[in-house]
């Protein structure tokens, strides 16, 4: 009877926790939608205006380039809504599909072969990705300056992939190194080469790292602003976190066209992490019991 009553305060205090950590992020975010579709006059009004009675989706349609009829300034009309969401997605999906790659060949190398200084270069690595992005960004804009990156999209690209390598590699490289040697072995046996097991055998096996490797390499770039502030000055390569300044003048913000695309900047990465999310839960449960 005892125990019963223990694990219901245990199950009932869990719960209480749990809602309480979703209050905590539910409540940002629902703010953010609120304040989208408020009227300009009610957003910075005190008390503030929680539910507002006059909600409207006009700074979505202003940003998707429809004729509004609106009060005041705003709604972002003039922002380049559709440009951003290109530049964002050529250089987070480009990034993570390099950095995905590069990080398992490196991470396969790691785990499989030994060879001299193995330990140390796999440490400078992960020490590397602790730099913060911010410190990187005037080496970044000199280098590419010089190379004829800056400004573009690729160039956001190749420092993507660079800053994620690290720790797709450091996160592959635990399940790369937990697959059992026989399985190798016996397709090496079966006349597979080296590479060949790798592919044929191993790969496979590692689906769900390559998915938590994905997700959290897609949402980092997709993020990231303190390098794309730095090397990116024009349209052509701008992505969304930058792009979110242009709501700004010199007196007034645009709190409403802000927030707009702020929401429209969070649908792609919802649905990116709702398509791997089975993958991604798998990689993560299997990750922390091999560690």
């Amino acid at each position: 009877m005892h125990s019963t009553r223990l694990f219901r305060r245990k199950y009932l205090f869990s719960k209480i926790i749990t809602y309480v950590v979703l209050l905590i992020f539910v409540i940002p975010v629902l703010w953010l939608v609120l304040t989208s579709m408020k009227p300009n006059i009610e957003i910075n009004t005190r008390p503030p205006v929680w539910i507002s009675k006059h909600l409207n989706f006009d700074s979505y349609l202003a940003l998707l380039g429809f004729q509004v009829k609106h009060e005041g300034f705003g709604f972002g009309e003039n922002v380049p809504f559709g440009d951003y969401f290109r530049n964002s997605i050529i250089a987070s999906l480009g990034s993570t599909f390099f950095a995905i790659i590069i990080g398992t060949l490196a991470a396969y190398a790691f785990s499989s072969f030994k060879f001299k200084g193995r330990n140390g270069i796999f440490l400078s690595l992960m020490l590397a990705r602790a730099i913060p992005g911010i410190a990187l960004s005037l080496p970044l804009l000199i280098l590419f300056t010089r190379l004829h990156l800056s400004d573009t999209v690729f160039g956001l690209i190749v420092a993507y992939t660079a800053m994620n390598i690290p720790f797709t590699a450091w996160l592959m490289s635990g399940f790369i190194g937990e697959i059992p040697n026989e399985l190798s072995e016996a397709a090496m046996i079966d006349g597979c080469s080296k590479w060949e097991s790798f592919v044929r055998v191993e790969l496979p096996l590692v689906g769900p790292g390559l998915a938590a490797s994905g997700i959290f390499a897609f949402l980092a770039a997709w993020n990231e602003f303190a390098i794309a502030s730095i090397i990116t000055r024009t349209t052509a390569s701008k992505t969304f976190p930058v792009g979110l300044f242009d709501f700004t003048a010199e007196f007034v913000s645009d709190w409403r066209g802000m927030c707009a695309m702020s929401v429209m900047m969070l649908i792609p990465a919802i649905i990116f992490v709702i398509t791997v999310q089975k993958q991604l839960v798998k990689g993560l449960t299997l990750g922390a019991l091999k560690g």
